[in-house]
């Protein structure tokens, strides 16, 4: 377990939370599933959207899951698609 956050509230995107994970189609990419909300007064209701982006590996084998994406930023399909 990490003692920081691995995954967090930026500008923009707050709230990232229930997470999942799956490789593409190809499976050459690991991709992160998770929701969040635009706002920093948001809720947990239908303005809370459902996001997906690719993430990486560090060299000692733990996941970096870099920033959470605003919800209109445009990403490429997972690879295989």
């Amino acid at each position: 377990k990490s003692p920081d956050p691995v995954f967090e509230t930026v500008d923009g995107v707050y709230g990232p939370a229930h997470n999942g994970f799956f490789k593409s189609p190809d499976g050459t990419e690991d991709w992160i599933v998770y929701h969040a909300n635009d706002s920093r007064f948001g809720v947990c209701d239908t303005n809370r959207t459902t996001r997906i982006q690719k993430f990486t590996w560090n060299s000692d084998g733990t996941p970096n899951f870099g920033t959470p994406l605003a919800v209109d930023t445009d990403i490429p399909v997972p690879s295989g698609e």
